[in-house]
Order: structure tokens, then sequence, then C-alpha cells
């Protein structure tokens, strides 16, 4: 009996010991180059995962026996799932990651939460650090062309402001966004996509159409998310760039980045700065520049800290200054030049958040705070004829000073339930605060702005994955905006179905609005038949209300050999009360116009992409929309001219495509390419080339750039150098009818932003 007992005890204590017996699973994660620090390994059915270390080493600790499937991601690579089974021992399992041609990385601006691209129902384009850098983009403009569905055209010839046009509509129908945050005010945006440096950049991400509506007011045409850099391993680059323009002027362009990570990966910090300097350009030979001279600094800085294991803090600052000056070439005091433009910036941004997550990862909670500060000098005017004028000129030049604050405040809460009805659904509630508060005036002129926007948001949103196939996305935001009388609801629904593999189809149907913008794009002040035009806001402005549909169809075929992938998207938008430029006549100072509600207009059109990529050395990607954008009833744009449906500047057709060469790891090359169809312009009388008012159709024009470069030192593992040269514009298709003399219409501008240029760098680091 006693022998029986000890043998059930120990069969127990055995039992039960082997019951509790949990093992390991470790191995380092690596791609052909070398390891891969801090790549994520995740087991889905457990919702566990780690992070490897700085040498891609990774370990998950007190796993029972059974079946796994472990993924492995870092941004740049293809994912790589593996499945294995635990028995009676710890595994050792590494991974090799490839370089992903097409980023299919996290997204985050589709959702408001972190998704893997190909699983968000609202399409989310990519624009890597990488690509603007083999563009050779100096900045945000020149690299968000190379976008689908988006445009950046220059709209002054003398101060050279530039706007962002997202399928088929102007810049103030589109949100920017600093880390997610909307601080891109609308004066900063008049020239601030030539003020952010790209290697403060990590990436870009770009929603086109009313998916992007959950953002609120101003994201009817779609939202760029600008996403700065962040720390991820220790490393330097420095970088010295020099353009030649035509051979008639010189752009210089100075880069430096650092990152430091702490050994126990809690900590890091992330460095920018970049120095420009141009000199102005003239293409037509009357003294006066099409480009201006530009003198910009960069300062920045990202962190983030872990306090604890389920905790993160991220802040981010970063200053820009800017002297721009264009006009008449004579260095003299400004306002006794003919005509000129100057303007100082001195911009300051920032950003703060706090993550905590809880429930086993299921839960989360997210405050920030977002700000940025703008305070300007300029000056616009044209030295007068009349003896009398000049001496009023003289003793009151029109020089004037903007100022804008903008400040945001929110909290978000992300809560995932694992069994909701069918599948999973991860809910999102959040509420913010903007404030916007812009100041610009120019006494002279008795021209003042002076406007507070507030707006207090609420919103929720249904990330609902029914099945591994099929994804409903449901989100409504409502605003209380202090110029409109009632609250503000919008709505949107997205849909995402992958009947299998390779294949993705996504609808969308939102409403949104535009409310009475302060400043905006169309407040510029521009020199129009001798004098100055200044626009204003009608005392009974409303906002716009947009609906808004779109449907896509996206594939992808990986082979070992090969990727190919096409993505086809219609999209259509009705604006209801939209705003146009009413002409409302002269004054002593020039034209004067007024915008006004008018009759319902439409954007619709068709979007395609085509990606493929060979054996990784040959990789081609390309964009092409087809579109219209329309007013149901004629608009006036100008007393004597005939009222016209179209909207102005806003060509049919536009696209790009980039090719690149990879021939190995030293060698690459990439041919790029941009196109933009006719589109319908406004030209003012004054200058010696034109003696009436009138409006013109402009002819397409196509952009051809090329660059290279060499790496030194790839298997090394000191720091690399790298050589790069190439042309932009390759063909010279600058527009040849430019306005001269100081009478000039700075607005009847179009085509390329530069003409011919030329350009030469250095890189060294560990990049």
């Amino acid at each position: 009996m006693n022998l029986l007992i000890r043998f059930l005890f120990l069969c127990l204590y055995g039992g039960g010991h082997l019951f509790a017996q949990t093992y390991d699973i470790q191995g380092q994660i690596q791609a052909k180059d070398g390891p891969l620090p801090f790549a994520n390994i995740w087991i889905k059915n457990l919702k566990k995962g780690s992070t490897a270390n700085s040498e891609g080493a990774y370990k998950i600790e007190g796993l029972p026996a059974g079946f796994y499937a472990l993924e492995v991601s870092y941004t740049g690579y293809l994912s790589q799932r593996k499945e294995v089974q635990i028995t009676n021992k710890s595994l050792s399992l590494n991974f090799q990651l490839e370089e992903d041609s097409f980023l299919d990385e996290v997204v985050i601006t589709g959702t408001r939460t972190f998704v893997r691209k190909t699983n968000s129902p609202v399409i989310v384009n990519v624009l890597s650090s990488a690509m603007l850098e083999s563009v050779q983009a100096c900045n945000l403009s020149e690299g968000l062309k190379f976008q689908p569905g988006l445009r950046v055209e220059t709209d002054c010839q003398t101060c050279n402001y530039t706007q962002l046009r997202m399928n088929g509509l102007g810049g103030g129908y589109s949100q920017i966004l600093i880390n997610g945050r909307p601080i891109f005010s609308p004066l900063t945006g008049l020239y601030g996509l030539e003020q952010i440096p790209v290697n403060m950049v990590e990436r870009i991400e770009t929603i086109r159409g009313g998916g992007s509506t959950l953002y609120g007011s101003s994201a009817i045409g779609g939202v760029v998310n600008i996403i700065t850099k962040v720390p991820k391993v220790n490393g330097f680059e420095l970088s010295y760039t020099q353009q030649s323009i035509k051979g008639a002027a010189k752009d210089e362009i100075y880069n430096a980045n650092a990152t430091v990570v702490s050994s126990s990966q809690t900590a890091g910090l992330s460095l920018f700065a970049n120095k420009r300097d141009r000199e102005y350009y003239d293409a037509n030979g009357d003294n006066f520049s099409e480009l201006t001279t530009l003198e910009n600094t960069a300062l920045g800085a990202n962190l983030f800290f872990l306090p604890k294991e389920n905790q993160k803090l991220e802040a981010s600052m970063s200053h820009l200054n800017e002297y721009r000056y264009g006009g008449e070439m004579r260095k003299q005091t400004v306002h006794l030049n003919q005509q000129a433009e100057a303007r100082t910036h001195d911009v300051w941004m920032g950003s703060l958040d706090y993550q905590i997550n809880f429930d086993k990862d299921d839960s989360s909670l997210i405050t920030y705070l977002a700000g940025q500060r703008t305070d300007r000098d300029h000056y616009t005017g044209i030295f007068p004829d009349a003896a009398e004028d000049i001496d009023a000129h003289l003793e009151n030049p029109p020089y004037g000073i903007s100022k804008t604050t903008t400040f945001q405040a929110g909290v978000q809460f992300n809560h995932r339930l694992k069994n909701f009805i069918v599948g999973s659904n991860v809910f999102t509630l959040g509420g913010e605060y903007l404030k916007d508060a812009v100041l610009d005036e120019i006494p002279t002129y008795n021209y003042r702005v002076n406007q507070t926007t507030e707006s207090r948001a609420f919103f929720l949103q249904s990330d609902w994955e029914m099945t591994n196939d099929f994804k409903l996305l449901f989100g409504i935001r409502l605003d209380r905006h202090n110029l409109l009388e009632s609250l503000i609801l919008s709505p949107r629904i997205s849909m995402l179905y992958k009947p299998q593999s390779g294949w993705q189809f996504r609808s969308t149907w939102s409403s949104g609005f535009r409310a009475p913008q302060a400043f905006d794009t169309d407040l510029h002040l521009a020199f129009a038949g001798g004098g100055i035009s200044r626009i204003s806001l009608a005392e009974n402005l409303k906002e716009e209300r947009s609906n808004s549909f779109s449907a896509s169809v996206n594939y992808d075929r990986p082979t070992e050999n090969y990727i190919f992938g096409f993505t086809i998207e219609g999209f259509y938008t009705a604006l209801k009360d939209a705003f146009y430029l009413a002409a409302i006549g002269q004054d002593a100072f020039g034209e004067r116009f007024e915008k006004q509600n008018g009759t319902t207009a439409r954007v619709k059109g068709v979007s395609i992409e085509i990606r493929a990529n060979y054996k990784k050395k040959i990789q081609l990607e390309t964009g092409f929309n087809i579109q219209s954008s329309r007013y149901d009833s004629p608009i006036e744009v100008l007393e004597g001219l005939p009222p016209t449906k179209d909207f102005l500047r806003t060509p049919n057709q536009y696209g790009f495509a980039t090719l690149k060469f990879m021939p190995s790891q030293k060698f690459n090359t990439n041919l790029n390419y941009v196109y933009t169809g006719p589109m319908k312009l406004l030209h003012f009388a004054g200058a010696p080339e034109q003696d009436f008012d009138a409006l013109v159709n402009s002819e397409a024009f196509s952009e051809l750039g090329f660059n290279a470069s060499y790496v030194f030192g790839v298997k090394s593992k000191k720091p690399k150098l790298e050589i790069f040269g190439g042309v932009k514009n390759i063909l010279d298709a600058y527009q040849e009818d430019f306005d001269s003399g100081k009478n000039r219409d700075s607005n009847y501008v179009y085509g390329p932003a530069t003409p011919r240029t030329v350009f030469i760098g250095l890189k060294l680091g560990n990049f």
C-alpha cells in the first residue's frame, strides 16, 4: 500500500510538474547586410511578442508545449511568418528578411491606429525617405509629386509659394499633419512645403479623398502625414549637395542627422539639421527673378522614453527659419526696388505624446499636445511712377507682419474586443481641441486679417475584422466650430474585401466640411495688372459640405524573381456651397476679390498605379490621374470675361513614374518622370506681353530627371561614403511665356518649379 501511494504521489507530482513546464524560442533576425536591430516578433494566437536587441537577437520566454505561428516585421522589409511546434525542449529559430520594394509596412494615418498597409480599409500610400533621396528631393514640395493623385504647383512668379492639390482639389482642401497632428497652419502652408527638409522625414503617409474626414475640417481632399525621423540605432549622416540652375544660379544644401539609443532600448534621441542657400534666377532676362533667393535653416529633435514596459513618451521639436526674396534683382533696400516680395519666417513646431497600454495590450490610452508658432515679416510692393505716389511710397512703404499660433490637445482610447459577434473589433474613442489664431496685416494697403478659429471635436471609430478576408471600418466625427452656427457631423464608412491572396477590394463613403478659412492660399497677395490683388471673406460665408465616394481594386503578385502589382481607384466628390473667388472691382491699390459660396462643384476621376520589381535589380512605380473638376453652373472669375465651369489651375491629366536600376549594393540609378496636362488660367493685363485680361489654356509639360549614386565601403563596419549626381528637368521644360517687368501678373505661372538643374553631392555615415 505504501509503495502504491508513493507511486501515485510521484505520478501526480511529476504530472503537475510536467504540466507547468514552459519553454523558450530564441534566435537572430537579420537581413542580407546584417542584423536588424529592434525588429518586432509576434505570436498572434497568444497576442504575445518581443523586440530584438541592437544585435538583432530575440527571446520569447514562458511558452508551454504546442503549435505557434511567429511573424517578424521591420520597416522597409517583407514580413516573414514561420510555424513551429514545441514538444519537450526550447527552440532556436532564425529569420532573414528581404527588402520590401513597395513597403507593405505598418501605417497609422488611415485609421489613427497601427495597422499593416494591406489590411487598412482606406488606401494609404507611403513615400519613404529612401525614395525622397532617390529622386533628389530637397524638400517636401519636390517629393510629394511622386505620389499618386498628388500634384505640387508653384503659384507665384515673384515669391514662389507652392500649393498641394489632391485628386483635383486645391491646397485648402487638404490637411498636412506633422506626426499625426494638424499644426501645419494655413499660413505655414503657403511656404511650408519648401521649408520642410527631406532629412527631417522618416516617411510620408497620404490618404486621398474623403476617407480622411475623421481628421476634421479641410480634410475633404485628403491628408498628408509627415512622420519625422525616429531613433532606431546609433548612427550619423552628413551630406552636401550643390545644384546649378541653368549654369546661372547656385543652390547649396547641407544636411546632418544623428541618432542615439540607450543600451537598454528604453530611450532614444534623433537630431537633424539643414542649411540651404539658393541664388535667385532670371528666366527671361528682364532683371526680375523667376526663382527667389532662399536662405533656409532647420533644426530639430525627436526623442522617446519608455518609463515602463507598457508606457511610451514621445516628444518632438523643430525650428525653421527662412528668408526669401523675389522681384527686381538689385541688392538695395527692398522697398526701393521696382517690384519685390520679401519674407522672413520664424517657425517653431513641437508635440508631446504619452501612451500607456494595459489589459494585456488590448487597450491603450494616448494623450497628446502639439503646437506651432509662426512670426513673419514681409513686404509686397511696386515702386510707383508718379512723383506724388513716390513720396507716399517712401513715407509709408507696404511692410507687414504675420503671426499665427496653432494649438492642439487631445485624448484617444483604443480597445480591442477579440470576440465581437463575428471576428474582432478595435474601437477608438477620442476628443480633441484645435485653435488657430491668425493676424496678417499691411497697414499701407488697409489690409488686415485677424481671425481665431476654434474647434472642439469628438470622434468614434469601429475597425471590425469580421473574417480574415473582410473588414468594415465605420467612423464618425462631431465638430463644434466657432465660426459655424450648428454642430457638424462627419461620418465615413469603408470596406475591405480580400477574396484571395494578392487581391484587395475597397470602397469608402464619407461626408466632410470646410469651414471659412482665416488664411490659406487664396488670401495670398499677388501682383496683377500693375497693382496688388487682395482677397477678403464674404460676411455671410458659410461652410462647404462634401459627399465623397471611392472604390478601388488592388492586386500584387509576388514570386521568387519578380513582384507585380496595380491599383485602380475611382473617386467622386460633390461640394455643396463650394467656395470661389468673385471679382468685386478695383481700388487705389489694385484688384479686389471676395471669397463667396457658389453652386455645387463636382470632382471625379480615376487614379491608376502600376508597380513592378525584378529580382530587386529593376523597380518601376507609376501613377496617373484622369479627372474632371467643374462647377455645376458657370462662375464669373473676372468682370468682362466669359463665365466658366472649370476649376482654374486644375489639369484633367497628370502623373509620375520612377524607374530604379540597382545592379549592386554599391551602384544605383533612378530615372523619374512627371507629366502635367493642359489647364485653364487667368492672365491679367499689365505687362508688355499682355494687353488685356484673358482666360488662357496652358500647354502640357513633362519633367524628366536622372540620378546615380555609388557607395564606397558597403561591406565594412566603418562609415560609408556615397557620391551622387544627376540632372533635374533634363529637357528644360520650363515656362517660356513669363510676363516681364514690374507690372507683370505674378499669378500667371505654371510648369515645372525649376528649369534644368545639374546636381552633385557627397554623403558620409552609417546609412
